[in-house]
């Protein structure tokens, strides 16, 4: 079974997409602490990582660039969410996608679907 990882620190939210994606047939493994996302991801392989762009603790713009500077991660596709639109800043972190809060549960599943069959970008080199 193909595993999504989520990074949200919203429960509830959380809850809702962990449903969701079960339900399209995908295991949903939720972390809401950002800072676990690096470790966690070479833990589980995920097809694809699900990132909230703002946590309680921090801005995970940051994390999404280790993510794609790392060599045995960076080809993992990463959809950023948020309340805002701030696909320009995602892109540039490296994000392979970009959906806006709210949105429905029949667009997160084509977005990730999408993504998914993507050729994801090479690694980026000397992001720190």
């Amino acid at each position: 079974m193909d595993k999504i990882l989520i990074v949200d620190d919203d429960q509830v939210f959380c809850g809702l997409l962990k449903t969701v994606l079960e339900f399209e047939g995908y295991e949903a493994i939720i972390e809401p602490d950002p800072e676990a996302v690096v470790p966690k991801a070479r833990e589980i392989q995920p097809m694809l990582i699900l990132m909230d762009v703002h946590s309680e603790k921090r801005d995970t713009l940051d994390i999404v660039r280790k993510l794609k500077a790392d060599e045995n991660l960076g080809s993992i596709p990463v959809v950023m969410t948020s309340g805002m639109d701030r696909s320009p800043e995602c892109e540039k972190a490296g994000a392979d996608a970009f959906i806006l809060k709210p949105f429905r549960p029949d667009e997160l599943v084509a977005l990730v679907a999408e993504v998914a069959k993507k050729p994801a970008a090479k690694p980026q080199q000397g992001v720190r």
